[in-house]
């Protein structure tokens, strides 16, 4: 069944505002909730559902202008974006705000607003990741404002709201139900400024770029998250500034491929190195280690380091290193060199020849059966 159109489903007008949506989310919140509606009926909890969706896509300025310009197809295969954003978050606070003081639970104050959380990508080498590195990151956001130190007042004088006593809520009667919402004086901050900073127009702080040390641990992978406290966007006025998430990205490396707390790579061998066996060298990322290549080598054959891989933030232990061998044809080759190759392809003859090659003798005998099948 396809979706009522948003508006429809509030009431509203297209034009409508923000008050509008919010009168009449909580009008229909108030009718349909299920709390008010324990007999279990279906309709109304649908209802409920109904409004309170369109209501957290409406009240998000971002989500609201992809919801007009591409209607419900705007938060279909992630064109909308996801994640609770700020509807989300309007909606609990409306939610508290309708039904905190009629079935209990009550927020006697406003939540204090934060600062935005921030992300930031952070390229490092495999080297990098694995054994920990400390990196200067520069981060563009809002940082306290330099002239009033954050506090949004030209004269360092914030006075109590009159209006809500500085609760930052005022409590609205309804009949039979008491109500509360956001001051309309603060704005639910609990605080007034009667002489705003120039610089910052009253908000408490501007855009600027400033520099982090961040410490990478040891161990980190494509994706970790390292969450720096506070290091997100300022609040408004004083008050608590977000986080900022550094996301790591490893670029790939020239030899190696991480999987999970495994390294992998490639070991090239002469084709003399694996008929005959040898010990060859092979690199690490704590230096070099020795393999034994026993004789009759084929390429793909796997060798295991163990303890040779990564130890993760979350392992006690370090992975292994995996190297597969890969058997080179010969290049560049010398007189002498071709004529040894060419006495030594001459000692393989009919039959005897199959026995020296099993995978080519696997190959030619798999060939013969598929045109003895094709012919049949």
């Amino acid at each position: 069944m396809s979706k009522r159109d948003y508006y429809e489903v509030l009431g509203v007008a297209h034009t409508a505002s923000d008050e509008e949506l919010k009168k009449a989310y909580r009008r229909l919140a108030m009718k349909h909730h299920p709390d008010r509606n324990t007999a279990g009926d279906k309709a109304s909890e649908e209802s409920f559902k109904e409004a309170k969706e369109a209501y957290e896509v409406l009240s998000d300025a971002s989500k609201r202008r992809a919801y007009d310009q591409h209607g419900h197809t705007a938060f279909e295969h992630g064109m909308g974006g996801g994640g609770a954003g700020p509807g989300f978050a309007d909606v609990g606070d409306i939610f508290g705000d309708i039904f905190g003081d009629i079935f209990g639970g009550g927020r006697g104050r406003q939540a204090q607003r934060r600062g935005a959380d921030l992300r930031y990508m952070l390229d490092l080498d495999l080297e990098e990741a694995v054994f920990g590195v400390e990196r200067k990151i520069d981060i563009a956001t809002l940082i306290d404002c330099r002239v009033c130190t954050g506090s949004g007042s030209a004269d360092g004088k914030i006075d109590t709201c009159a209006t809500c006593r500085g609760q930052g809520r005022v409590r609205l009667q309804q009949g039979i139900f008491s109500l509360q919402q956001a001051c309309p004086t603060c704005g639910g901050r609990g605080k007034v400024i009667a002489n705003p900073c120039m610089a910052c127009h009253g908000e408490g702080r501007a855009e600027d770029t400033k520099t982090l040390a961040v410490k990478i641990p040891a161990g980190v992978d494509n994706g970790d998250r390292i969450r720096l406290a506070g290091e997100g966007e300022a609040g408004p006025a004083g008050s608590p500034s977000g986080d900022l998430y550094v996301e790591v990205r490893v670029r790939d490396h020239a030899i190696f491929q991480r999987d999970g707390d495994d390294l992998h790579c490639e070991v090239p061998i002469r084709i003399s190195q694996a008929a005959l066996g040898d010990t060859v060298r092979v690199p690490t990322l704590n230096g070099e280690a020795e393999i034994r290549i026993p004789a009759e080598t084929q390429t793909g054959k796997l060798f295991r380091l163990r303890g040779k891989g990564v130890k993760s933030v979350r392992s006690r232990s370090a992975g292994d290193l995996l190297c597969r061998a890969v058997v080179e044809t010969p290049v560049n080759l010398t007189a002498r060199q071709r004529e040894l190759l060419d006495e030594f392809e001459s000692t393989f003859q009919g039959d005897d020849a199959r026995r020296h090659s099993p995978r080519s003798s696997t190959f030619l005998d798999g060939v013969k059966s598929f045109w003895e099948r094709i012919r049949s």
